[in-house]
């Protein structure tokens, strides 16, 4: 400790101590240039440190002891005081620390204040007209078929009744859900609703068998049998080797006599089976739907019904909807006259895989013209057996009602967008089966399945 700092200690020790006070004689120390130190400025910092921080929050400097010692009755002299100021880096430190905590305290506020603007807003809400909430005030007009997906939530639910005008607003359907305490009770499937619907009519409809425990099945079109079977045994947990063997009884669910099981008969759609339904329940839910089909499309007779769902599952796999009237009406041509260019034959790519159990386009000319395949529409004129999958409505309503055509030929020319081209002599068909040669040149790998 340097003389300075010693005289510093010395005078406070004095000034605190109870004994009686001798004051020593002054004897002035020599001056020199500077302080004693190895490190002046890490001395003076040092001192600053232990010193000057309990000065600046104390309110007790060491200026105003010395003034205090000063008062007392001494004739001698007093060495003055040396009063040491911060660093420049302290400081710095000081500022910085008081600016963070301002920053701190501004955010502390302002996130405050929002969170009182909110709830006041909220609070005000229902009394304020511009607040409402747009709502139709229902019950609606028209149909409007509406399709929940797997998985779906509230919010997607209440886009797509937004966008297909069902609701008027998503918020109204939001509201009308979470007040019928819904939002964990919506069922996948297909829903018949209203435009323009009152939000909480909506919700009636959505939630009206969500009460009720189902098991859930998509059936895709252009399924084949065994893969319907397989969807069905998946969602329902029902062994697919029941529906198998029920599935080989077509007797039991009343279909007629050339019927060699159920395929064609297994409705695609959306359904939601109760879980107390057994296999052959669910079947005959599925078969009935398609009988109940071809009534409303006019075709009453269980023969005729069968003749239709055969041409309907052969115009799936040949056509887009754009043109599965015209394909029926050349698939009638085709069969009315045996005597033609195509003999009476329906020459079908997709029967003879069908009766092949390959899913590819792409065989020998052997299995071609393969005879005792019995749905090889190559080798055999008319018909095949029975259906080759489970035809949808629209494939339905277009074998029993074909448009009438002079063409006998037709080509995909477009896998991707499903353009087909028709024609009325086999000539001018392989000018347009040189487009669709063209179009798989220039698409590499689309036409290899």
């Amino acid at each position: 400790m340097s003389d300075l700092f010693r005289d510093r200690s010395q005078s406070s020790g004095g000034r605190r101590s109870t004994e009686p006070h001798h004051a020593e004689p002054y004897h002035a120390e020599p001056q020199s240039d500077g302080p004693q130190y190895d490190d002046e400025h890490s001395a003076a910092e040092g001192y600053w440190h232990d010193n000057a921080e309990d000065a600046l929050y104390t309110g007790h400097s060491d200026y105003e002891h010395y003034e205090e010692y000063g008062q007392h009755e001494s004739s001698e002299p007093v060495a003055p005081e040396v009063l040491v100021l911060p660093s420049r880096r302290t400081s710095r430190v000081s500022k910085r620390v008081r600016k963070r905590r301002r920053s701190l305290a501004f955010l502390v506020v302002l996130v405050l204040f929002g969170a009182v603007v909110y709830f006041a807003v909220q609070a005000v809400k229902p009394m304020l007209g511009g607040f409402t909430v747009p709502d139709y005030p229902g019950p609606g007009t028209g149909t409007v078929q509406i399709l929940i997906q797997p998985g779906a939530n509230g919010r997607t639910v209440a886009s797509e009744l937004k966008s297909s005008d069902v609701v008027a607003s998503e918020q109204a359907f939001l509201d009308a859900l979470k007040a019928a305490d819904g939002s964990g009770s919506l069922q996948p499937g297909e829903f018949q609703m209203k435009s323009q619907m009152k939000a909480s009519d909506a919700v009636a409809i959505l939630l009206a068998s969500s009460d009720e425990k189902v098991h859930y099945a998509a059936v895709a079109q252009n399924l084949r049998i065994n893969e319907v079977l397989a969807v069905l045994a998946k969602s329902t947990g029902i062994p697919e080797g029941e529906f198998t063997a029920l599935s080989k009884e077509p007797k039991l669910f009343g279909l007629p006599a050339q019927a060699l099981n159920l395929e064609g008969y297994l409705a695609p759609g959306e359904y939601r089976f109760s879980i107390d339904l057994n296999a052959q329940e669910i079947l005959a839910q599925m078969v009935e739907n398609t009988k109940k089909e071809l009534t409303e499309t006019g075709v009453t007779d269980p023969d005729e019904q069968f003749r239709v769902l055969t041409i309907a599952s052969i115009i799936e796999f040949e056509g887009t909807p754009d043109n599965y009237a015209l394909i029926s009406g050349a698939i009638e041509n085709r069969l009315n006259n045996p005597d033609g260019e195509t003999g009476g034959r329906i020459e079908s790519d997709a029967t003879v895989t069908y009766g092949l159990g390959t899913k590819s386009y792409h065989f020998t000319a052997a299995q071609k013209a393969d005879k005792s395949n019995p749905y090889n529409t190559y080798a055999n004129p008319g018909l095949p057996i029975g259906p080759i999958g489970s035809p949808g409505a629209k494939a339905i309503v277009a074998a029993a009602h074909p448009k009438a055509n002079p063409y006998y030929f037709w080509v995909t020319v477009n896998l991707k967008t499903g353009e087909t081209l028709f024609a009325k002599t086999y000539a001018e068909h392989q000018a347009n089966v040189a487009k669709f040669s063209a179009w798989c040149a220039a698409n590499e790998g689309e036409c290899n399945q």
